[in-house]
């Protein structure tokens, strides 16, 4: 396999590559053949693919798990074996092996843009509990316990503190935790923010759309109902297995059933012991 290297983000150099890699094709055979394209889902997100596929390159986005590894010993791990991997999994899906790896489906512009807010607000929420639990350890140090600075009188019940002891806090152990309660309010008020935008997108949604047929079921809120409207319905599924295998109710294909596991390991001793 011959192997090329182009700065990253540099799409006139892979674009000017893929044009002498077609000249040198037509030079030889005097024919022209399509680019076929592989790529991991990653960091970079979908952006590449969208620009390939806007040239007329068809373009393929692979989960890097999905593709199988030599389990025997500890196996290298550098660009040139994972870009070799990438090709013999694009062959032999080319061939017409789909299990050989998982393809992802790349969304739409629109599409990844608005699960950002879901996304925005799962990672505040863990924010939020990181300097919560930072606050009550502050005080547990000191003897302090039942504070909870969710509460609107979080400043005020902080002024009345006493340590353990019988003292009130100390200055510069107060000036820390005002500090945190400081983040926190503004943690508070940029999750409230975010629940704003994602109401107002739900609210903007048609009668038989996916959001709101959702928000019509009892049981489910806002927050489940934009997650799977945003994260799980843009997908492809084939049949009810594969929507249960990514809500995790149903087992993937190829996965060993701890049970049937369990029970294979304790044939042996069983005889053991009858034998005894």
């Amino acid at each position: 396999m011959s192997k090329h290297v182009v700065r990253g983000g540099d799409v006139a150099a892979l674009l000017e590559r893929f044009a002498q890699l077609r000249k040198k094709t037509r030079a030889r055979t005097g024919k022209v053949f399509p680019f076929v394209v592989i790529q991991e889902a990653g960091l970079e997100g979908f952006w590449i693919d969208r620009v390939l596929r806007n040239e007329g390159i068809e373009s393929h986005v692979v989960d890097p798990a999905s593709i199988a590894t030599s389990r025997r010993r500890r196996r290298a791990k550098t660009d040139r074996i994972d870009g070799e991997a990438l090709v013999r999994a694009l062959l032999a899906y080319k061939r017409g092996e789909p299990r050989v790896c998982a393809m992802v489906k790349a969304p739409t512009p629109e599409e990844e843009d608005r699960r950002r807010l879901c996304r925005e607000r799962k990672v505040l929420i863990a924010e939020r509990v990181r300097h919560v639990n930072r606050v009550k350890g502050l005080l547990f140090s000191q003897g302090i316990s039942g504070y909870e600075p969710q509460r609107r009188d979080r400043r005020e019940r902080l002024d009345t503190l006493q340590t353990g002891d019988g003292h009130l806090l100390p200055d510069h152990l107060k000036a820390q935790v005002c500090r945190e309660l400081d983040r926190l309010e503004l943690l508070l008020e940029q999750i409230k923010a975010v629940e704003a935008e994602r109401d107002v997108l739900l609210a903007a949604q048609q009668v038989t759309a996916p959001a709101t047929m959702l928000l019509d079921i009892k049981g489910i809120g806002p927050e489940f109902a934009a997650i799977l409207w945003s994260e799980g319905l843009f997908r492809h599924f084939d049949n009810r297995r594969q929507v249960a295998s990514y809500a995790g109710l149903a087992p993937t294909p190829g996965r060993a059933d701890p049970s049937i596991a369990n029970r294979a390991c304790l044939k042996p001793a069983i005889r053991d012991c009858e034998r005894r």
